[in-house]
Formats: structure tokens, C-alpha cells, sequence
């Protein structure tokens, strides 16, 4: 019996080994092209915030990383610098507003070093259908209010929702979703005004597995 259960067991073992190198050698062939088609969604969603034309995919190797949670509330934010002849220099930044009505709010905002906001997008939510997720560019046009406002200071009173005495629109039943973006957006666009040197410091995403 003993001799059987040994046999059992040592079958058992052998079939875990194999499945194991299979998962890791399969890993291994398809992992360049995860890391491929992970890079082109980024690209899309870059394209998105800049002007057409402007995203190439050199703009994903000219970035900086933050490890600024008390700004971004996240543990690194990726900042991806676009400069142009033509315009002011921009950032493409991911940032979070944490304190969306069901938790944290992932965003991609373009902003310039005027801190004028080219285009914001969400990434990620958890807001109520029908009623927060009116962020999305699919259920509403409302993201597209906050292009080409220039954030002015810390106590620029415009930068919020109608409700605050500010200029944007908020959702009926759902102000707390517009609020914590439009923060979010204000928080992100100041902290870029302020520190124009991190457009000229060396990239460091690459570090980062970019």
C-alpha cells in the first residue's frame, strides 16, 4: 500500500513539473507579445489626449517616474513628455482620483507647462451606471469640457463643478464623480506648472520595464 501511494505521489509530482515548465516556457514565448500589444494600448490611449499626429512610439521611452502619492495617489506616475516646435511641451500623465463615489478613478491627462489641459481620459472606474460613468467618452461628452482649460493657481475657484461655484457642469444625482476628477485634473495641472525641470530630466521609464 505504502508502495502504491509512493507511486501515486511520485506520478503526481512528475505531472506538476511538466505543467510547470509548460506554463513558464509558454510565458516565455508569449510575454513579447503581451509587452507588444500592452505598449500599442497605451499608444491608443496617448492618441487620444494629444493633438493627431502627435503620439509615436518613441513618446512611450521619454518619460519620468513619480513616487508622489500624496499628488498622484498612486504608488508611480508615469509622466510621458511631448514636445513640439509648434506647441508649449506637454505631459501625458497617469493620475488618480481617490475619492470617486465607489473609490478610485485612474486617469491619462495631456498637460502643457502652462498648465493648460489638452484632453483628459479615463482608464479605470467603478462609478454608478447611468449616473458616474458619464465620464466615459462612450456615455457622454462631458470629459471634453475640461480641453483647453488653464488651470491659474491653487485658489482658481473656476477649476470645479457649478455646484462649488466653479464652471463645469456636474451630473444630476452624481455630483461627487465630477468633483473628484475635476480635483484630480487641477492637483496633476498644478504640480506640472510648478516643476517645468522634470521636462528636462533624464527618462527613467525604461527602468520601470517600459
Amino acid at each position: 500500500m505504502l508502495r502504491f501511494v509512493s507511486k501515486n505521489a511520485l506520478l503526481l509530482g512528475t505531472a506538476a513539473a511538466i505543467c510547470v515548465a509548460l506554463v513558464s516556457s509558454i510565458n516565455q514565448l508569449t510575454a513579447p507579445e503581451i509587452a507588444r500589444q500592452t505598449e500599442l494600448e497605451k499608444l491608443r490611449l496617448i492618441q487620444e489626449v494629444l493633438p493627431p499626429g502627435a503620439a509615436a512610439p518613441e513618446l512611450l521611452q521619454d518619460c519620468v517616474v513619480q513616487r508622489l502619492p500624496e499628488v498622484f495617489f498612486q504608488a508611480e506616475a508615469k509622466m510621458y513628455r511631448w514636445r513640439s516646435a509648434a506647441q508649449t511641451p506637454a505631459f501625458v500623465v497617469e493620475t488618480t482620483a481617490p475619492d470617486g463615489y465607489s473609490g478610485n478613478i485612474q486617469l491619462l491627462a495631456a498637460i502643457d507647462l502652462q498648465g493648460t489641459v489638452l484632453a483628459v481620459r479615463v482608464l479605470n472606474h467603478k462609478e454608478t451606471p447611468g449616473l458616474g460613468d458619464k465620464i466615459e467618452t462612450r456615455k457622454s461628452d462631458w470629459i471634453h469640457s475640461l480641453a483647453q482649460q488653464q488651470i491659474q493657481g491653487a485658489d482658481d475657484k473656476r477649476f470645479a463643478v457649478k455646484k462649488d461655484g466653479g464652471q463645469f457642469d456636474q451630473f444630476a444625482g452624481a455630483t461627487i464623480t465630477p468633483r473628484a476628477l475635476i480635483a484630480a485634473v487641477k492637483r496633476t495641472a498644478l504640480y506640472l506648472k510648478q516643476h517645468p525641470e522634470l521636462m528636462s530630466q533624464p527618462s527613467d521609464c525604461h527602468i520601470q520595464g517600459q
